[in-house]
């Protein structure tokens, strides 16, 4: 029944042995940039609405909407809204340009690997090298594809977030 679990462990273990000690530390950015992305997607659902109408019915209860210190108010409410939507949008950014830089960490550790082989055994036994080739290239893959994976998800929520912005700044007119 839980063959099918112990052969996915099997294989995340053995792929890590491949690919060192420098694919926990991918997998956990992987993983925070994850949480971080699907944190700002279940706000999005939920959360979002509430925001947005919550700002427009504290703006329409208001008796005038032209004076400078109502302008002042209606920024304030957007930097807000703007704040509420953008928050965690700079870490989950940071995570995807942190992917690469760890995948080139283990691309170095593992050449330092083929390099120490070297040093002891020469450099004419290819097998022995193969180890530390395998941990020179598994950490950029990975490093690469947790990157590649995020880029997406960060454009797409930042251009959600634009365009909710300009959309409440447009709901808030200065009418009266």
């Amino acid at each position: 029944m839980f063959n099918w679990f112990y052969d996915a462990f099997e294989a995340i273990r053995d792929f890590v042995e491949l690919g060192g000690d420098v694919l926990f530390l991918i997998a956990l950015t992987i993983f925070l940039m994850w949480m971080l992305v699907f944190e700002r997607l279940v706000f999005f659902q939920v959360e979002l609405g509430k925001r947005r109408a919550a700002i427009q019915d504290a703006w329409e209860g208001r008796a005038e909407r032209r004076s400078w210190e109502a302008q002042q108010i209606r920024d304030r409410l957007v930097a807000d809204f703007d704040m509420a939507v953008r928050r965690s949008l700079p870490l989950v950014q940071t995570l995807v340009a942190l992917c690469p830089l760890l995948g080139l960490l283990g691309t170095v550790t593992g050449m330092i690997e083929v390099f120490d082989v070297m040093a002891v055994e020469g450099s004419g036994n290819p097998r022995s090298m193969a180890s530390g080739v395998s941990k020179a290239t598994i950490p950029t893959m990975a490093g690469m594809v947790g990157a590649l994976s995020g880029v997406f998800w960060t454009t797409y929520l930042n251009r959600r977030a634009d365009r909710q912005i300009e959309d409440l700044e447009e709901r808030l007119a200065m009418d009266r």
